[in-house]
């Protein structure tokens, strides 16, 4: 009877000091337990509101970046390819209606005259038929120009104008694109989607790249996939746009008891929280506690008076939403809760695990005692 009393007492004495040291904070662990967090609420005299995960807290925070093209952008319409401007190339081939031409060498059917630049003032210069206006003009129009002004110099010439878009109608491509460079606006290419085309395509995974596009002091940005979803957006392009193709820079936070903790890029253009989770190994099973999914963010003022129901708060409010994967519907609350932009997401430890880390410690320290005792004896 003696030693089942005196086995008791030690069993209390064991428990009693595993609770005081696990209640201490003495143990290493990844951050707060669930009972903190709730502790630190706003409820509690804390600095953020915790809230629980519902249908209508979902509804309320789940906003997508919304990307677009001012109408400044989107009101162009196609650019008229075939108007000739500064900085494009012409090229002429005129026949004669003589033997021995005047622009012809002797026994040629026709002269060549290839590659003349349009200057930046939009002439060009024809032998015999001196500085003529070029820019403004089609190569039909052109053409009927330069004939009228080689008509007094040869009887019945015969013009054709071939014009090659230069500098002065180009778009800048760069990023993360298959060919990086300065792209003429063609016939073929007068289109945001068909300029991508001719500069190779995204390099990086369709999902997360946006496309930006800056015209002057008007500036935009879209989806990549957005230019086959809404055909509005498949804007037509202006000489001197600049085309900028990059990877979403979008991220969170995993901490906790969970398959890794790291910086998680987004890899699609909305992430829920039971996403996030599985991105980085999802809850380890030997850690975690369901009933402790945390995500902390900055929530925007309109955004938490609307979650909170209250219309007295000003500025961006500290809010810990919290998913209890346990509860009937808590999986599917994690599926439909949207991640966003600097999230924290963090899964307490179960509290089962601080007790096993207790008595792992006090049963470790207590046999490294005995090995040092023995060693002295």
């Amino acid at each position: 009877m003696t030693s089942l009393a005196s086995r008791g007492a030690r069993m209390a004495a064991l428990c009693a000091v595993v609770t005081a040291v696990t209640a201490c904070g003495l143990l290493p662990r990844s951050g707060p337990t669930r009972n903190e967090l709730f502790a630190g609420s706003v409820q509690r005299e804390g600095d953020a509101f915790v809230v629980e995960v519902n249908q209508r807290v979902t509804a309320a925070t789940a906003v997508v970046p919304a990307l677009g093209f001012p109408p400044e952008l989107t009101g162009a319409g196609l650019s008229d390819t075939d108007v000739i401007r500064p900085g494009d190339t012409v090229s002429l081939t005129i026949y004669e209606n003589v033997t021995d031409g005047l622009l012809a060498g002797e026994g040629a059917a026709a002269a060549l005259i290839e590659e003349v630049e349009v200057d930046g003032a939009g002439f060009i210069f024809i032998p015999y038929a001196g500085r003529i206006r070029a820019a403004g003009n089609t190569p039909e129009a052109l053409r009927g120009v330069i004939t009228r002004s080689l008509d007094e110099q040869t009887p019945d010439p015969q013009v054709i104008v071939r014009r090659t878009a230069g500098d002065g109608s180009t778009v800048t491509v760069t990023g993360a694109v298959g060919g990086q460079g300065v792209y003429p606006i063609q016939r073929p290419t007068r289109t945001l989607s068909a300029m991508l085309a001719a500069a190779g395509g995204v390099s990086i995974s369709p999902e997360i790249a946006q496309v930006t596009l800056v015209r002057g002091a008007h500036r935009g940005t879209i989806w990549f996939q957005d230019l086959f979803r809404d055909p509005s957006v498949d804007i037509a392009l202006r000489g001197g746009d600049r085309i900028l193709v990059e990877e979403d820079s979008r991220s969170f936070t995993a901490l906790g008891a969970t398959g890794a903790q790291t910086i998680v890029p987004f890899e699609s253009q909305v992430i829920s929280a039971i996403e996030a989770i599985a991105s980085v190994g999802g809850l380890n099973p030997s850690l975690a506690d369901p009933t402790g999914v945390f995500v902390l963010r900055n929530e925007p003022e309109p955004i938490a008076r609307a979650v909170l129901g209250r219309d007295d708060l000003i500025g961006a409010q500290r809010m810990i939403y919290v998913l209890d994967l346990t509860a009937p519907t808590g999986m599917f609350e994690a599926r439909d809760f949207v991640i966003r932009d600097q999230d924290t997401v963090y899964v307490t430890a179960a509290p089962i695990t601080q007790w096993n880390n207790a008595i792992g410690a006090l049963t470790g320290t207590l046999g490294a005692a005995r090995t040092v005792s023995g060693s002295g004896n």
